[in-house]
């Protein structure tokens, strides 16, 4: 019985370790390479690293694969053999009659760290099957806007100046407005972009999109201001602007509309 009871724990915890190893580093593939072929990998990560992180979820499968085919608890046979080798030499010391020791607080608190851990990563990975793919919340950029991030930073207004505006997004247009110093240089620009409607204080509204270098944990709000009523549109609603880029009296930027769309949220909401 002692036995039976003893094996039944060993294949409990080499369950728990597989799951721990390869089981949700599989699960974490598996969503990888079905958002990266649904297109839906955009929503997490830039376009120049979803085939990184498809190679790497294929090469994570394989693996998988491979581990799978090793006997359950097999990743555990040096750990057991070194075990056994200690407890034979306590045994040596202190008799073959001598009861084993109860486990060290030390190992009681790494268990519990394990479980609390796979409790957590388990949860996260539930979620991720769950729940379907989102964009980061209007809120998320509202909160963002007017923090001094890196987006603009060491922006070059020499470059800007003479590159083509014609294929500027919001984030460019945030980098001009915000670093210009010569701003009738853009003045009567014409402009075709992309956002959703946020707020900027005293009835007036800006375009906004959100900038990823990496992946949407660098996420930063790039904001233009938009001659429309306040009222037009509710905060958060995807429009299309087609206008001109006009410099007011004291130099300020901002895009006079000559049509405003709204639109649905696009497939690809950030710029990158």
């Amino acid at each position: 019985m002692s036995d039976h009871t003893s094996d039944a724990g060993a294949r409990r915890r080499a369950l728990g370790s597989r799951w721990l190893g390869i089981g949700l580093a599989t699960v974490v593939a598996v969503v990888t390479l079905g958002l990266g072929l649904t297109g839906r990998l955009t929503l997490y990560i830039s376009p120049e690293s979803i085939w990184f992180a498809c190679a790497a979820a294929v090469v994570t499968i394989a693996g998988a694969i491979w581990s799978c085919a090793l006997p359950l608890g097999a990743e555990g046979d040096h750990d057991h053999g070194h075990d056994h080798g200690h407890a034979s030499a306590a045994d040596d010391t202190a008799g073959t009659g001598a009861e084993a020791a109860p486990s060290s607080p030390r190992r009681a608190l790494a268990t519990a760290g394990t479980v609390a851990g796979g409790v957590v990563a388990s949860g996260v990975v539930v979620a991720a099957l769950v729940l379907p793919p989102a964009s980061l919340s209007v809120e998320l950029a509202m909160s963002r806007v007017g923090e001094q991030t890196a987006l603009f930073a060491g922006a070059d207004d020499v470059t800007l100046g003479v590159a083509d505006t014609a294929t500027f997004g919001v984030g460019d247009w945030a980098s001009v407005f915000a670093t210009a110093t010569n701003t009738a240089a853009y003045d009567g620009k014409t402009v075709t972009l992309t956002g959703f409607v946020t707020p900027t204080g005293d009835d007036e509204v800006s375009l906004t999109r959100l900038v990823i270098t990496h992946c949407v944990i660098d996420a930063q709000p790039a904001t233009v201001p938009v001659t429309i009523d306040a009222g037009e549109f509710e905060t958060g609603q995807w429009i299309e602007v087609e206008g001109t880029v006009k410099a007011d009296a004291d130099g300020a930027l901002h895009v006079e509309p000559t049509t405003v769309t709204a639109i649905d949220e696009p497939g690809d909401p950030y710029e990158y």
